[in-house]
């Protein structure tokens, strides 16, 4: 780790920097969650004057959705007439998108300033503290933290990383926690029932400060929240008490529903596509309305302009290439592929499916597979460059052990794209699913988007030439 820095810092010596902090999120080598702790997170907030603590804060967990929900919210209380910056992970193309203001990634000169300013914060913790060096993820949360503070937002829409007791988000105190829904995902980190992960993500539920619940499919989950919130003093809004929803519309481009409640309805319209996105919309609504009970403002009409407007990319995105449709989506646990599964099927006429899937290490790729398989696909397995991402003959064994038809293997997701483009025919759907990854990757063949290698933590890249397609 260098002891000083020149005074102006480029973009890419930035990123070299941050990516020489240990990654867990990408790394092969995850350590146990039992030896998570915030001591570190915290110090390095209080060597920058309580960062943490200078933004009015909304903070998101959950196992699906969270990310949608963070969005919509960020685009409602933007429409609302705030400056909103907006943390998530993982990023698709570049590590700016992690930071956002509005619904816009930072630039490239504001990250490199943002790591000049924390780097001695980061190399003292390591130097005078008790707890190791500070990892990529945790620079990153006080990172964002820094930049809300330094352009003076009015709230920081924070998701948390994993699971949420331990989470480097959870050193802050917020307006309002929220929560999604709970399914299994990271169950060798989190546990593996429900009722071990709820009790996870309810760590961020905070003495006295309401939390909003998203619609729940498991009993165990809600018992674990209202449980908690009572023993903390928290007031906990239940988004399926809160509002009914009704669905009046649905294309490739948008959705209009309803959400009626006691004393207020509404009728809005947007983008994400899903019913699942439905319960996503309407728990977003709710954390504003709660936000409005705290003294806040923001219209009706700015919440429907933010649902509207939001953007929020790698959720079942649809596009045309050669004359074959193509839909990508980031599930990547069973649960988030069967909602995608019943998307598909609302949406479309599936006769023959070619399916382009790849997952990482500790999610669960014959569980997702075993959701796909009345899709009844011929498989084109890949692998990311993710470094967790399982590779490609991995992959297609577990399929065949399932019984599905494997037609091919691609070295890349752009190989395997290609692939897969090439074996459809005009009446058939190309579907990319079973990581984020895979989604982004997706999107960078479509779109000819050139994405951020980080040399040390890198799986093949094997990008098939221009001239291919």
């Amino acid at each position: 780790m260098t002891t000083s820095l020149p005074t102006s810092l480029s973009f890419n010596d930035a990123v070299d920097l941050a990516m020489s902090l240990a990654d867990f999120e990408r790394s092969t080598h995850f350590p146990g969650h039992s030896t998570f702790h915030l001591e570190r997170v915290d110090m390095l907030a209080a060597q920058l004057d309580d960062v943490h603590l200078a933004t009015p804060a909304i903070h998101v967990a959950g196992t699906k959705g969270k990310g949608s929900v963070s969005a919509l919210i960020t685009s409602a209380l933007s429409a609302a007439g705030y400056t909103v910056g907006l943390y998530t992970s993982p990023h698709l193309h570049t590590v700016l998108e992690r930071i956002r203001v509005g619904m816009e990634p930072i630039s490239k000169r504001d990250y490199a300033a943002l790591i000049a300013q924390i780097w001695l914060a980061v190399e003292r913790v390591e130097r005078e503290g008790q707890w190791g060096g500070v990892t990529f993820f945790e620079m990153m949360t006080v990172l964002a933290m820094l930049h809300c503070r330094n352009i003076g937002a009015d709230f920081h829409v924070l998701e948390v990383g994993l699971g949420g007791r331990l989470d480097a988000t959870n050193i802050v105190m917020p307006e309002v926690s929220v929560i999604t829904s709970i399914s299994i995902d990271h169950a060798a980190t989190l546990g593996d029932t429900i009722e071990l992960i709820a009790t996870e993500k309810a760590g961020i539920i905070k003495p006295g400060v309401p939390c909003v619940i998203a619609p729940q499919h498991s009993p165990d989950a809600t018992r674990v929240f209202d449980r908690i919130a009572r023993e903390r003093g928290s007031p906990m809004v239940s988004v399926s008490d809160r509002f009914s929803v009704k669905s009046l519309s649905s294309d490739l481009r948008e959705q209009s529903l309803t959400l009626t409640g006691a004393h207020k309805s509404y009728t809005l319209t947007t983008p994400l596509i899903g019913d699942h996105q439905l319960e996503n919309v309407a728990t977003a609504v709710a954390a504003v309305e709660v936000l409005r009970e705290r003294g806040f403002e923001a219209s009706d009409a700015a919440i429907a302009r933010g649902v509207r407007d939001v953007r929020w990319p790698g959720r079942f995105e649809v596009y045309e290439r050669d004359g074959k449709t193509v839909v990508l989506d980031g599930a990547h646990n069973p649960y988030s592929i069967s909602r995608l599964v019943e998307t598909v099927r609302q949406n479309f006429d599936v006769g023959r499916v070619v399916l382009v899937f790849g997952s990482l290490g500790g999610h669960s790729a014959a569980g997702m597979l075993r959701e796909l398989a009345p899709l009844a696909p011929e498989i084109v397995a890949v692998q990311s460059r993710h470094p967790r991402s399982a590779r490609a003959p991995v992959t297609a064994d577990t399929a065949r052990a399932a019984g599905m038809n494997v037609v091919a293997e691609g070295p890349s997701v752009a190989e395997g794209l290609l692939k897969a483009i090439d074996l459809a025919r005009p009446q058939d759907l190309v579907l990319c699913a079973g990581s984020l990854a895979v989604a982004a990757e997706t999107i960078e063949e479509l779109e000819g988007i050139e994405p951020e290698i980080y040399e040390n933590l890198v799986g093949p890249v094997n990008r098939p030439p221009k001239d291919s397609a």
